[in-house]
C-alpha cells in the first residue's frame, strides 16, 4: 500500500518515535523536543501504531482517537503525528523503517527511543537489523538508566556509541549508530496516567 508520507525531502533529518502514545503525555512531547534540539533534526515524525506487538492491546483506544489526542497535545510545528502504519500496513518497527527509507530517498532518518525502551529493545523483531536502517538515539527515562546500560542491546552495540557531545553528527552516520542522550526528565509514562484515569474512574 502506497502512503502519503508528511513533507520532506533528500537531506532532512528527522527522527521516528513510535508507541501506541495511550495517552499522548509531555513526556513524549520533551523526548522529541531533545531530540530535535540535541540532534538538530528538521522534523520528529510521531508514528502512532495500531498496536503493541509486544503488548496486550485489548481495550486500547481507537487509532484516531489516540491521533487527534496526540495532535492536541503537540504545538511544536516540527512535530507530526502520523498514522503511517495502519495506512503502509505494517505492525514491526523493521518494516516501518525499511518502506520509510524506500520511499524518502536521501532523508536522514533516526529511530528515536527511550531508555526504558532500550531495556527491552532486544526483545524486538529483528532488532539488530533495525539497528543496520537507522541510527538509534536513546534519550534517557527516570529509573531506567541502569537497565538500559546493562541491556542486551547497549552492550550489542556498544562499539557503534558515539559521545553524547557527538550528537548532532548521528542523523549523517552510516548504521549502527547509537547515542545515549542524557537531558531534563519527566516522571511520567502512558501507563501511570492509565492507572490514575482508572483510579479517579471508580
Amino acid at each position: 500500500m502506497t502512503a502519503r508520507l508528511p513533507p520532506h525531502y533528500p537531506g532532512m533529518r528527522i527522527g521516528l518515535f513510535g508507541g501506541t502514545f495511550n495517552p499522548p503525555h509531555a513526556g513524549h512531547v520533551l523526548v522529541s523536543e531533545i531530540a530535535i534540539r540535541r540532534l538538530k533534526l528538521d522534523r520528529v515524525w510521531w508514528l502512532v501504531t495500531p498496536g503493541n506487538p509486544l503488548k496486550r492491546n485489548a481495550g486500547l483506544p481507537p487509532l484516531e482517537e489516540r491521533i487527534a489526542a496526540a495532535r492536541k497535545l503537540t504545538r511544536d510545528p516540527r512535530i507530526v503525528v502520523t498514522g503511517l502504519e495502519a495506512q503502509i500496513g505494517t505492525r514491526f518497527t523493521y518494516d516501518t523503517i525499511a518502506y520509510l527509507t524506500r520511499r524518502a530517498r536521501g532523508v536522514r532518518f533516526v529511530w528515536l527511543m527511550g531508555a526504558d525502551n532500550l531495556a527491552q529493545f532486544s526483545r524486538w523483531q529483528r532488532w539488530t537489523d533495525i539497528a543496520a536502517l537507522a541510527p538509534v538515539a536513546v534519550v534517557d527515562r527516570p529509573g531506567a538508566t541502569r537497565a538500559a546500560l546493562a541491556s542486551k542491546a547497549a552492550q550489542r552495540f556498544a562499539g557503534s556509541r558515539i559521545p553524547e557531545a557527538d550528537a548532532p553528527l548521528l542523523p549523517s552516520l552510516a548504521p549502527p549508530a547509537i547515542v545515549f542522550l542524557h537531558d531534563r526528565r519527566l516522571d511520567l509514562s502512558s501507563t501511570i496516567l492509565r492507572a490514575d484515569a482508572k483510579a479517579h474512574a471508580r
